[in-house]
This record gives C-alpha cells, sequence and structure tokens, in this order.
C-alpha cells in the first residue's frame, strides 16, 4: 500500500520496540528512596512507572542498614536499578556509583571494580544471585 510504512522499516519496529521496552519497565520504580527514608515509612514503598505501588522488604532493608556505613545509607536509593542493553547480551551495568560502592561493601562484587564511561557491567549469573539475596531492592531496566 502506497503511503503505509511497512512493518518491516527500521523506524516502525523501533516504535513497537520502545513500546514494549516502556512495558517492560512500567514495574520499575518511578522514585528511588533513600534507605533512611524507607526504614522510616511504616509500608517502604515507592510507585512504579506504571502507577502502582511497588513495596520493599522491610527485612532486606535492615539488613542494609546493618550492614551499610551511615555515610553510604545516606547516600545509597533504593532500588538499585541494573540495566539490560541488548548490544551485551551476557551483562548488565550500574550507573550508580553508591550502588557499585554498597555492592562491594556487601561483598557482591570485587572491590576492583570500577566505574568506566559511568558504567560498571557484572555477569548476568552475578546480577541474578544478587537480586536473589536481595529480594526487593534491586530491579533490572531494559534500555
Amino acid at each position: 500500500m502506497p503511503g503505509r510504512p511497512s512493518s518491516g522499516e527500521e523506524s516502525t519496529l523501533l516504535r513497537w520496540m520502545r513500546f514494549e521496552i516502556g512495558r517492560i519497565n512500567n514495574g520499575v520504580a518511578a522514585e528511588r528512596k533513600h534507605l533512611s527514608t524507607l526504614l522510616s515509612e511504616d509500608k517502604p514503598s515507592s510507585v512504579t512507572k506504571g502507577g502502582d505501588l511497588y513495596e520493599f522488604d522491610r527485612d532486606v532493608l535492615l539488613r542494609l542498614e546493618k550492614a551499610l556505613p551511615a555515610e553510604l545509607q545516606r547516600r545509597l536509593r533504593l532500588p538499585i536499578l541494573f540495566y539490560f542493553d541488548s548490544t551485551v547480551p551476557d551483562s548488565l551495568f550500574l550507573a550508580d556509583d553508591a550502588a557499585v560502592e554498597a555492592l562491594q561493601h556487601l561483598g557482591e562484587i570485587s572491590h576492583l571494580r570500577r566505574m568506566h564511561e559511568g558504567r560498571v557491567w557484572i555477569a548476568k549469573p552475578l546480577v541474578y544471585a544478587i537480586v536473589g539475596r536481595y529480594p526487593t531492592v534491586i530491579q533490572i531496566v531494559m534500555r
């Protein structure tokens, strides 16, 4: 049909992919809060990009409070976000200095890891293991 883009056109495909990624990311917390703020709430929570309530596990928050130094607690915003980039299929990245430092302090990633161009890449199996140990305080975001 003249004037109508084909489903194979890059612009149509990219628009569809952006729409689907947006739907996937609807469950990501829209507001990242400091640990102390979350612990002061009766029901530690945030709102997702999709407008739903995102609740944090208080026991996990208390574990972080006990394990992390006060200065780091003041800088760390939760949830910690790992980003998936389709051009690097076997790893995810962090783009938050405080999150990197917190995971290093917790012994989850090596102290030898450093930010490079604003990112630290972590292998997927390691990220999934971290997510399992700290449910609700870590999320994966599609890019």
